[in-house]
């Protein structure tokens, strides 16, 4: 079927209809506290097609060294049929696909839990995504309340990639516009239980010289603490960034929405979490990741303080757990507690803060300590990492 139109010249009608105000519409987007419903399951629209190009951009842009994001004849030399995406582009789409329907209104995000990598993303794969809302907690009609979600990517196979649970902070819709009404029809939501990592990683040969020689599973003994030598100076790229990741959410880049704002969140446009996630990844990238094969995920990921346009964001990573892989002697799994600072090098922040930097910012004050000022992020990632080579 197609269809075909005889265009007839076009004139202008705009000044024959009077313009009634009354008649002016205000979509809004995301949801009020009060417009979550535990069970909720809602299809995020658009979808996002991986491109190679993007990809890489991607991953140059945020400094991501391992090669198996970088070249493509590595990368099939480990086994993977194409370029994978790097798991930080695929975490920062997953979650921006559903700022539309979950976090548009969010005053904070606040946490990641459980995500999990299941599969990879190639050029020419289209994620789509799905989140289920699973708790909503009220603490009072003039207090912001606290919605525990679900969310997850699904390639155009219907096999889940990517999923994670996020707490977001929101507020009662109060006189405010309501939003787009959530849709009434029975969505499944398929979330894996009991998932499994689908990975093809040969068993060795490969290239030599691409990585340095001091990342691999053996490297890594409990207790290790790498202290990660550059910084990244974040700049109004970020605002780019948030669009191409698709991320929705004004308080990224309208700076009329941000300074409108009342408390500590007035200001220039806040840098989009993920992508100081992925900045902080990227620095860290030459030290600990270099001759990874997969990100199997992380958990307890807070951003304890915001970042803006000018920050200078840098890392350190704590080893804080190896395991050996059942029936292989090629790969290891190592779990790092990976903490990112601003404004300060990671080396000054070993040396000013300490053992206090590796503290979580939730638990200070039972302990009687003060938050850091210069502390933005704190999360464990688990990362499947080649042995050395024979």
């Amino acid at each position: 079927m197609s269809f075909s139109m005889r265009l007839s010249e076009q004139t202008e009608v705009a000044g024959s209809v009077t313009v009634n105000v009354e008649w002016a519409r205000r979509p809004q987007y995301g949801r009020y506290l009060d417009e979550f419903v535990p069970g909720q399951v809602f299809v995020h629209p658009r979808g996002y097609t991986f491109e190679r190009g993007p990809m890489l951009d991607f991953s140059r842009v945020f400094m991501q060294c391992n090669p198996l994001y970088l070249n493509v004849e590595y990368a099939k030399a480990h086994g993977f049929p194409d370029l994978p995406a790097s798991p930080q582009m695929v975490f920062n789409v997953t979650l921006s696909l559903g700022v539309h329907n979950d976090s548009e209104k969010a005053i904070a995000n606040l946490g990641y839990y459980n995500v999990q990598f299941l599969r990879p993303v190639y050029p020419g794969d289209t994620l789509r995504g799905y989140t289920k809302v699973v708790d909503r907690k009220v603490r009072g009609e003039d207090k912001p309340g606290i919605v525990l979600i679900r969310t997850l990517s699904v390639n155009q196979h219907n096999q889940v990639v990517l999923q994670y649970e996020r707490k977001i902070m929101v507020g009662y819709r109060g006189d405010r516009l309501p939003t787009t009404p959530a849709p009434t029809t029975p969505v499944d939501f398929p979330w894996v239980e009991h998932p499994v990592v689908d990975i093809p990683v040969n068993a060795g040969n490969y290239p030599g010289g691409l990585t340095g020689p001091n990342t691999y599973f053996e490297d890594f003994s409990l207790g290790d603490l790498i202290v990660h030598n550059n910084g990244r100076t974040i700049t109004d790229e970020h605002m780019y960034w948030t669009y191409l990741v698709g991320n929705t959410h004004p308080l990224h880049f309208d700076r009329v929405y941000s300074t409108g704002l009342s408390g500590k969140m007035s200001g220039d446009p806040i840098v989009y979490g993920g992508l100081v996630f992925a900045w902080l990844e990227g620095l860290a990238s030459r030290d600990v990741s270099e001759n990874a094969v997969w990100e199997l995920g992380f958990t307890e990921g807070y951003h304890t303080q915001p970042s803006i346009s000018g920050d200078t964001v840098a890392a350190l990573s704590r080893v804080v757990a190896t395991e050996t892989v059942p029936n292989n002697d090629a790969l290891g799994i190592v779990t790092f507690q990976f903490i990112g600072v601003k404004n300060i090098s990671a080396a000054d922040a070993l040396k000013q803060y300490g053992a206090d930097l590796f503290i979580k910012e939730n638990d200070k004050q039972k302990l009687s300590k003060e938050k850091l000022s210069n502390k933005i992020f704190e999360i464990e990632r688990r990362l499947l990492i080649k042995r050395r080579p024979a």
